[in-house]
């Protein structure tokens, strides 16, 4: 367990307005495989080094002072894959949660779930549950862990509670608007995603928070997930800061 520490000046020598870091970024965690095919090693070889990845960049964005980090670990298309792969997945999420859990809770970071989580293994569930539990009353990053998640899911099971409460009069139709269908999502209390990065550069959303990335700013960046480092992710905050965020809106025109 350790307290991790940032170097402020290595961040600054990095050109990033530290006064416009987003507050929520959103990643799609993709390449896994195909760096493991590029180094001649078997696809377990990559999921193993993309957690390696992700502790790294956990502890990156709580530096940074990202308030909200939120990764895309295992979505509802992914039982599709071999049972041999989704087992070795499901070993590393666990793996992952026991061996990370009391460095995360010592940093002031709150795990937080997306997802029909009770379709996991039970073993698998017991440990993210516990992870929750221990760490629900802290303070610092909040954590977001997208598994079984799928965003039409994530609309659909939303839309059904909307349905169900009117029906039992516990909600007016009048009343269902943006910021109330907010609140039966998963990310219910999160700001939505200012920057949402992709690796390996594929360029599609693959089912992930369609809803709440409406207004993202999308950053793809060629590296495979494994290779996606502190620099890596120092290269897509600049990419955002240097975008401008109109939201529909035009451009202002200074006189």
């Amino acid at each position: 367990m350790k307290i991790w520490k940032n170097n402020m000046r290595k961040i600054a020598s990095e050109n990033i307005d530290m006064d416009r870091i987003p507050k929520h970024i959103a990643i799609i965690m993709d390449g896994n495989g195909r760096w493991a095919k590029q180094q001649g090693m078997p696809r377990t070889m990559g999921h193993r080094a993309g957690v390696e990845a992700l502790r790294n960049i956990v502890r990156f964005s709580s530096n940074l002072g990202v308030k909200y980090l939120t990764v895309y670990a295992f979505s509802t298309e992914n039982w599709r894959r071999p049972q041999s792969e989704i087992g070795i997945l499901m070993s590393l999420l666990k793996e992952y949660v026991r061996k990370e859990l009391d460095e995360l809770n010592a940093n002031n970071v709150k795990i937080r779930i997306l997802g029909d989580i009770y379709q996991l293994p039970k073993d698998v569930l017991e440990s993210i549950l516990f992870a929750c539990q221990k760490t629900k009353d802290n303070t610092g990053l909040i954590f977001n862990l997208a598994l079984n998640y799928g965003g039409r899911a994530e609309l659909i099971m939303a839309i059904k509670k909307i349905i169900n409460d009117v029906q039992n009069n516990y909600l007016e139709t009048e009343e269902i608007n943006e910021n109330l269908f907010d609140s039966y999502l998963y990310t219910a209390g999160c700001p939505e995603p200012e920057l949402l990065i992709r690796t390996s550069g594929e360029m599609r959303l693959s089912n992930f928070l369609l809803w709440q990335v409406a207004y993202s700013e999308i950053v793809v960046v060629k590296e495979c997930w494994p290779d996606f480092n502190e620099k890596s992710l120092h290269d897509a905050i600049r990419t955002y800061q240097n975008r401008e965020r109109r939201f529909g809106g035009i451009k202002k025109v200074e006189e």
